[in-house]
């Protein structure tokens, strides 16, 4: 299954390490996107009895404490999550889901998310994802190779008996170009926060009770006195582009440092 590109060629980049996986590039030499492992291309014929299990779960998400963002979910995730950006070239925006490595924190322990928080995009569209086609202005819809989240012959196929994509794949293919969209826009704003020098790197330190603390490094904010020192040719600019919402959205995800805590104390 397959799409045009709606945008720029660029890739989007969707977590905060490793970048998308596409067809043009040697799967043996590109680390995969977080989460998945082996992307596959959906195709009418050679997937005509695959079908995705029902209520696989969450539990893929076990082992991360950061998960890729959106610009347009940062309102929402402001309520739930810290908001960071990762150290890389184009500072991407991350929820913030753990304390300590491999451990997160909204993961219940039946393979669930947290009552009534908001579940980021970039775990709602796994399995699927798209990856770019070799010479083509397409985009291929894929599916992650998982005998965890894929059977043989289930109820939730994504092909017809006549070969057609079934309501499932339809609606996978239009997440995942709405997610392409957004991810694209993120990444213009991610750069130029880059470029502005308003981001600076900070650590929290967390009390966890009994005298015990845990330092959590290696993520940047932005720099509340130096955004105010803002040019106003570069706030205008940015005014007009409608960024300035998220950034307030970044800055009033700082309460949610608390509501972490809470949930690493109630774990231990």
């Amino acid at each position: 299954m397959a799409t045009k590109k709606t945008a720029s060629k660029k890739k989007p980049a969707a977590k905060a390490a490793p970048k998308e996986s596409t067809a043009t590039q040697d799967a043996s030499k590109t680390p995969m996107p977080l989460f998945y492992s082996k992307p596959m291309p959906l195709d009418g014929k050679a997937h005509s009895d695959l079908a995705l299990r029902k209520d696989f779960g969450l539990d893929f998400t076990k082992d991360v404490n950061a998960v890729p963002i959106n610009l347009i979910e940062m309102p929402q995730i402001c309520h739930f999550y810290p908001i960071a950006f990762a150290p890389d070239a184009s500072a991407t925006p991350v929820a913030i889901v753990g304390l300590r490595d491999n451990e997160n924190l909204f993961l219940t322990k039946d393979n669930q998310w947290e009552e009534d928080t908001y579940i980021p995009a970039y775990i709602r569209r796994y399995p699927f994802i798209f990856s770019e086609m070799p010479d083509s202005d397409q985009l291929s819809l894929c599916i992650d190779v998982s005998e965890n989240v894929l059977e043989k012959d289930g109820d939730q196929k994504f092909f017809d008996d006549e070969g057609k994509p079934t309501q499932l794949s339809q609606n996978a293919l239009e997440f995942c170009k709405s997610y392409h969209a957004a991810a694209q826009q993120t990444v213009a704003f991610g750069q130029e926060l880059e470029k502005s020098g308003l981001l600076v790197e900070r650590q929290a330190e967390i009390n966890i009770g009994e005298g015990k603390k845990i330092n959590f490094a290696g993520f940047r904010i932005i720099d509340e006195k130096k955004l105010a020192e803002l040019d106003e040719k570069t706030f205008l600019d940015w005014r007009a582009k409608g960024w300035l919402p998220f950034l307030y959205a970044h800055l009033f995800s700082g309460s949610q440092w608390q509501r972490l805590t809470r949930l690493l104390n109630k774990r231990m």
